[in-house]
């Protein structure tokens, strides 16, 4: 049996297509536990191994990891086997890797389990969004956003359950029952992706939007990285640290938690009013805007620290922000033939996990260094510079490309 049968140019933009990004985005919301469960399960299991905060961070540490790395080998396997094929490993990954963290005898053994989960993880996000970019043509900006939303969705959704049935049944039973619920929900959806969409279709019906690269291909996705990390390391200030500046603060760790939970509620609409735009205005046109506000919306910071401040400017960074990364995947469409989709917008997937991990830890440092998180801010804002800086250069070079054959 084939995993996919080539689909006709017709189904581009018809309701398979439709249906196909309802099941993106049901996949990629179910199966993004991977990166919102062990940052709820962190405390339940460094009380259960005696280990320090630091210790009991590793699994997350290698969960990332390997999710930033997994990208761009799932990726690579939906360019060449269409995005069924990824799926079901990620999905055997994600439900091993839950079981095997679940009757893990040490805390090493936790942190490879994870590494697992981390792997599966990584097929429900990039190889969605550039699979989803192929069944579109007039609303691929909107489509991939909305594709993109599952793993908010995702955040919003999991971590109040998984912190129920930790408290009612432990961390173990509960990684265990996750594992088997991804197999018994995941596979069958992964189904009714089997079909794969012919690459000439894909890129005949992308071709009023692709654009002539203003430097080489390797130059182009070099840029396009070392954007995805400034803009990154920009964004993590916040999203890393505001719970601990509003303890510094004097409001508690728990506003700050509300804070985050409303920035990431807005980040939702973000990504999918950022897609929207992207029909309209391009790719890079929307991820210079959105890289734009980003920045004002951490000088609002430096300006304001108010409790009720704090919660508008908050709002204001997910709103901004959270159409950012899926962007970067329709400027993949834009410049880059079908064929290319899924490795290259892995690669840029994981030079954003590179960027929010040296954020987080640098904006730590500064604060460190400094005492205040002013000029984490400031240090922020010096990086978002960076991404804007490319994203005016793409821009002012960017020609049309005329339509393929």
């Amino acid at each position: 049996m084939t995993m996919h049968a080539d689909a006709p140019a017709s189904d581009i933009e018809s309701p398979y297509a439709w249906l196909r990004l309802v099941a993106a985005v049901t996949l990629s919301t179910v199966g993004g536990v991977g990166m919102w469960s062990v940052v709820v399960a962190l405390p339940a299991i460094q009380a259960d191994f005696g280990v320090d905060r630091a210790a009991a961070a590793l699994p997350y540490t290698l969960a990332m990891i390997a999710f930033g790395g997994g990208g761009i080998v799932t990726g690579r396997l939906a360019d060449r086997f269409g995005v069924a094929l990824p799926l079901m490993l990620g999905t055997l990954a994600l439900a091993l890797g839950y079981l095997a963290a679940g009757h893990a005898a040490s805390l090493t053994q936790v942190a490879l389990a994870h590494a697992l989960i981390g792997l599966g993880c990584s097929a429900t996000f990039g190889p969605l969004m550039a699979d989803i970019s192929h069944w579109f043509s007039r609303r691929r900006g909107i489509a991939v956003a909305i594709a993109a939303s599952g793993n908010y969705l995702a955040g919003t959704i999991w971590p109040p359950v998984v912190q129920h049935f930790i408290a009612s049944d432990g961390w173990r039973s509960t990684h265990n029952g996750i594992g088997l619920f991804l197999l018994a929900a995941m596979l069958p959806i992964i189904l009714l992706l089997r079909r794969r969409i012919r690459e000439h279709h894909s890129d005949a019906a992308g071709a009023p939007r692709l654009q002539v690269a203003p430097v080489s291909p390797a130059a182009l996705q070099t840029l396009l990285c070392i954007a995805g990390v400034a803009c990154c390391v920009a964004m993590s200030m916040p999203q890393v640290h505001l719970v601990a500046y509003c303890g510094d603060l004097g409001y508690g760790p728990a506003r700050g938690a509300e804070m985050l939970s409303l920035m990431l509620g807005f980040g939702i609409v973000s990504r999918v009013g950022s897609g929207y735009i992207a029909d309209r205005i391009g790719g890079v046109r929307t991820l210079l805007l959105g890289s734009v506000l980003q920045g004002v919306a951490l000088f609002l910071y430096l300006l304001f620290n108010g409790l009720t401040s704090l919660y508008v400017i908050s709002a204001l960074f997910g709103l901004f922000q959270g159409g950012i990364v899926p962007s970067y995947a329709i400027i993949i469409r834009e410049y880059f033939p079908a064929r290319e989709a899924g490795t290259r917008v892995g690669v840029l997937l994981l030079a954003t996990l590179i960027g929010m991990a040296l954020g987080g830890w640098m904006s730590g440092l500064v604060f460190d260094l400094t005492g205040s998180y002013q000029a984490a801010f400031l240090n922020g804002l010096g990086w978002n510079l960076i991404n804007v800086s490319i994203m005016s250069f793409l821009l002012l070079r960017a020609r049309r490309r005329p339509a393929l054959a």
